[in-house]
Formats: C-alpha cells, sequence, structure tokens
C-alpha cells in the first residue's frame, strides 16, 4: 500500500495511543511462566509483534514462525530452552523457531551461546549464529553468567525472565557499554511485579534468586516511542500555539522513551500531564519558544527514536549530532543506512560517523549547495525497508513539505496498526493507493 499525507488545514489531535509492544510481550511471557490467565493482562497491544507473541505461547505446533517480531524472536528463544513443572511449558519434542527472511538475517548467536552455557539444547537450522532454530526444552542449571553490554537488550531480558525458574538462579554481568538499560529495568521491575526477586548488585551485575512466579494481573501502558510521531507533529506544525492530547501515557513510566520529553522541550514542545489517575491518564503537549538551536544528544537509552528526531530536526532545520546509535544496525532494517538514503531524497545529507554517531551540519552547511534543502524531487516517495518506524517517522515531515509520500505504509500494524486512520481523524489528508 502507498500513502500520500496531506498537511492538515487544522490539526485537532486527540489521540489514544496504542498499548506498549515492549510491555505485553514481557507481561505476556511472564503471565505463562506464572501460570496467570492472559485475561488478567489489561490493555494488551494489537500490533503484529504481540500477535506473534500471542499466538506462539498458546500454539502446540511444532514449528512457531513469528514473522518480523524481533522480541518475540528473543523472548521464544529463552522460553522454549526451558523446560519447567508449568502445565503450560513446551512439549519435550524439538521446537523449529523461524521468522521472516530478514529475521533470518538478525544475529541471534550471543543468546544462544549464554543460554547453551546454561544448560539449552539449541541447535542451527540455518545459518550458524541466525535463525530458524532447533529448540529442545532441557532443564537449565542457572548460574553465573557474562554477557556483552552492548548488545540488544533483548537478549538480556530473555535471559532474565526465565532466570527465576532455573535451579540456581542467575547471576548476570554485563561488559562494556550497557544498551538500552530502561529496557532491562522495565524487564526487572515487571519481573518483581510477578513474585520475582530480582535486582542490580552494582552498576553490572544482576542477581536473579530461584523463586517460582505467582499469578498477578497487570495493567499494560500505552506507547510512549508512539507519542513520539504526535511530538514531531506538534514540532513541525507552523501554528505557535499548536497543542495535541495523548491518551493512555503514565507520567511516571517504566518506558525509557518516555524521556523524549526532555529532548522534545529542549527542541519547542513542552509536555503537561494533566490526568494520571489509573482510570484515564493522558497527558497534553503545546508548542513553545525552542531552547536550543542545535542537539547533541545519546541515545543509547532510547535508540527506537533516532529515526524520529533525525528527521524532526532535518525539517525544523536543527544542526544534530546523535551518538549510541549503534544497535539500529541490527533493527528491522540498518536503520541507519535507511536513514541517510531516504533523507537524502529531500535534500537533507546525513552524516555516518562510524557505527555509533551520525550527524547532520545543517541547512547552510549541505556539501552540495546546488541542491534546494528540503525541495525534493516530484514523485519522491519514501521507502519503508518492511521497518514501522521509517513510516512513521517520515510522516510528520508533510507538515512542513505539504505532503509526503509513504511506500509500503502497512508496515505500521507492527506496533501502531491505527496510526493512518488516528492521522486523518486529526485533520491529515491520507490518499491509498496499490
Amino acid at each position: 500500500m502507498i500513502i500520500r499525507i496531506n498537511r492538515p488545514y487544522n490539526l485537532s489531535a486527540e489521540v489514544a495511543l496504542p498499548a506498549s509492544k515492549s510491555i505485553s510481550n514481557r507481561a505476556l511471557l511472564l503471565a505463562a511462566l506464572s501460570g496467570s490467565p492472559v485475561a488478567d493482562l489489561t490493555n494488551i497491544s494489537d500490533c503484529d509483534d504481540t500477535r506473534a507473541m500471542l499466538s506462539a505461547l498458546a500454539t502446540g505446533d511444532t514449528t512457531i514462525d513469528i514473522g518480523a517480531a524481533g522480541t518475540a524472536m528473543r523472548f521464544l528463544t529463552a522460553w522454549l530452552s526451558l523446560a519447567t513443572s508449568h502445565d503450560d511449558c513446551p512439549a519435550a519434542a524439538p521446537h523449529l523457531l523461524t521468522g521472516s527472511p530478514r529475521m533470518c538475517q538478525r544475529p541471534i548467536g550471543l543468546l544462544v551461546d549464554a543460554l547453551r552455557e546454561l544448560g539449552a539444547q539449541i541447535e542451527y537450522a540455518g545459518s550458524e549464529g541466525f535463525p530458524p532454530l532447533s529448540i529442545t526444552p532441557a532443564r537449565l542449571h542457572g548460574g553465573c553468567l557474562t554477557l556483552r553490554g552492548d548488545v540488544s537488550s533483548q537478549y538480556v531480558s530473555a535471559l532474565l525472565m526465565i532466570a527465576p525458574l532455573l535451579a540456581e538462579g542467575l547471576t548476570l554481568t554485563l561488559t562494556g557499554t550497557v544498551a538500552s538499560r530502561p529496557y532491562i529495568e522495565m524487564t526487572l521491575a515487571m519481573m518483581r511485579h510477578f513474585g520475582a526477586e530480582a535486582a542490580w548488585t552494582d552498576e553490572r551485575t544482576i542477581c536473579v534468586k530461584p523463586r517460582h512466579y505467582s499469578p498477578q494481573a497487570y495493567t499494560i501502558e500505552s506507547d510512549w516511542s508512539a507519542a513520539s510521531y504526535w511530538y514531531a507533529i506538534v514540532l513541525l506544525s507552523d501554528n505557535e500555539h499548536e497543542t495535541a492530547t495523548m491518551k493512555g501515557l503514565f507520567d511516571v513510566s517504566l518506558q525509557g522513551d518516555s524521556g523524549q520529553r526532555e529532548l522534545f522541550k529542549m527542541l519547542g514542545v513542552e509536555s503537561m500531564p494533566f490526568s494520571q489517575g489509573t482510570r484515564d491518564p493522558r497527558v497534553n503537549i503545546a508548542r513553545r519558544p525552542a531552547q536550543t538551536e542545535r542537539i547533541e544528544w545519546d541515545f543509547t537509552r532510547m535508540p527506537d527514536l533516532v529515526q524520529t528526531f533525525a528527521v524532526a530536526c532535518a525539517m525544523k532545520g536543527v544542526p544534530f549530532r546523535f551518538t549510541g546509535v549503534q544497535s539500529l544496525r541490527i533493527k528491522e532494517t540498518d536503520r541507519i543506512a535507511a536513514l541517510q538514503r531516504e533523507l537524502d531524497k529531500l535534500g537533507v545529507t546525513l552524516e555516518n560517523e562510524g557505527d555509533e554517531v551520525i550527524a547532520w551540519q545543517g541547512p547552510l552547511k549541505q556539501p552540495a549547495a546546488s541542491v534546494p534543502y528540503l525541495q525534493p524531487k516530484a514523485g519522491t516517495a519514501i521507502d519503508t525497508y518492511a521497518d514501522h518506524r521509517m513510516a512513521m517517522a517520515f510522516a510528520p515531515a508533510a507538515m512542513v513539505l505539504g505532503s509526503i509520500t509513504i511506500n509500503d505504509a502497512e508496515v505500521v500494524t507492527k506496533s501502531y496498526p491505527r496510526f493512518w486512520q488516528d492521522l486523518e481523524a486529526a485533520g491529515f489528508e491520507i490518499v491509498k493507493s496499490e
């Protein structure tokens, strides 16, 4: 599906954001490990990734295809490795865990090696170090384990969530830079809610005691990652008094992406939570004067927002230098390369300073002065590379360009199925074609 997005004459945005898929997928696995019924989980995400997780946990099939759901691949690799006494644990026969062609190109060797060290029986059914995996449930002994901290936090979370059911629990030491620490904190907090005894013992070591989970009800927050696209829309509006309201966001949140509030405030959008009761939490945002003319920011704690901010800053004419972006190479696509190609279509030359830094010098320092800044050629369309965040990060550019065309726009179903409908309800004109 191809979508052309035309800027609204008047923005009227009061949006019910989708539930967090990160929290939803953790809650589903913890419910399975504790014996909690899914019905006790409130506000489960309806996105592709969570549907894949739900289906995999419920199926009795020996082959499980999770499509493009990276979180499900990592979490299920750990879950299928574990033989427990729970009635809903996997059967003793091997399972084949596979996914989309892109998923089978995303490395998983470090997680497999860690699980094998704990006693897991996992074999590669294709290329060494990549899915698909043949997994036979086993009694995992646990103990002490060391893992690189700069890998996906989903590896760490997968190990932590099964740790209470290991014979010796788990003492996990992370080396080097610890990436996406808020996602690890989220996992630990949710584990404790379900009865685990799990905590940091120092800056790099997490100790999880052997102890069965207990069934618990759980309410899932709405998604702060999804909120970023509405922040960008308000930021890029030509109305200096633009506002928007987003429902379901918690002011005190488990999600590291809630940290976007500080950066958007610097750019010129202020957050004003005005209802934080459990029945109807919501956050209001409004345009304010910008506090900076240049942004330098470390995205180690919220890498999923790099695309949003790169596009927003480019549209706003704000030079930037973003560090902590190394994990973007192994996401749904190589997000750094994808950003470079697609921003170039709009006249923005993104510089890649190795694996950890991207930068843009601003409209006055474009290397090719003959290329007009922000004047894309007729017929330009943004490619999404099967990456939901490419589609949603570029959509707010319509506020500046007047309109923008997005190819393969259906990819938003991975995390925000109603994104295009919500834009239309807020006043954007959405024109679809095949």
